[in-house]
């Protein structure tokens, strides 16, 4: 089964071309490996408003089955990506969140520094992952494996959650 995704990279430093996007392409290349077609790919800055109008578009105009956000999940007072997310969910999934967390967790005592969420909005699923590249891919790698499962179920396109795991 094939996925379009989005990703969104959070940064001001990005935005306005100070700093190379190293996570985004590298999500992008990870997700292309594991089947999913990368429809979308932009930059934008710490501004709540165009992040929320941007998740919207995509989410509401049926642009992407998963969107993945990267960058403004931590501390500073511009990192205000999952305040974003939760203005724009309908629904949320905080179990892909914890697993997250938890997965990066067992390699830095740091990850519990993110507050990424995740969320769905129609028939889309919002993910946060931190911005650095080495998080952004741990975190990936913890719910990748999961991700076609309820990406199908969320669109659709299988509707039985009571199967185990790998059938």
């Amino acid at each position: 089964m094939s996925f379009r995704v989005a990703i969104l990279t959070v940064s001001d430093r990005g935005y306005t071309g100070l700093r190379t996007d190293a996570s985004g392409p590298m999500l992008a290349g990870m997700l292309r490996q594991a089947g999913y077609e990368v429809v979308i790919q932009e930059i934008l800055p710490d501004e709540r408003a165009m992040l929320t109008g941007r998740m919207r578009a995509i989410c509401d105009g049926h642009l992407a089955d998963l969107l993945v956000t990267t960058g403004g999940t931590g501390f500073a007072p511009r990192d205000i990506t999952p305040e974003a997310t939760l203005e724009i969910a309908e629904r949320q999934a905080p179990g892909i969140a914890e697993a997250m967390r938890m997965g990066s967790l067992a390699k830095t005592p740091r990850a519990m520094l993110s507050r990424g969420v995740s969320v769905l909005r129609g028939r889309t699923l919002v993910l946060n992952l931190p911005g650095s590249p080495k998080g952004a891919r741990e975190n990936l790698e913890t719910v990748l494996p999961t991700l076609e499962h309820g990406l199908a179920i969320l669109t659709g396109r299988d509707g039985d959650c009571g199967q185990p795991a790998g059938r």
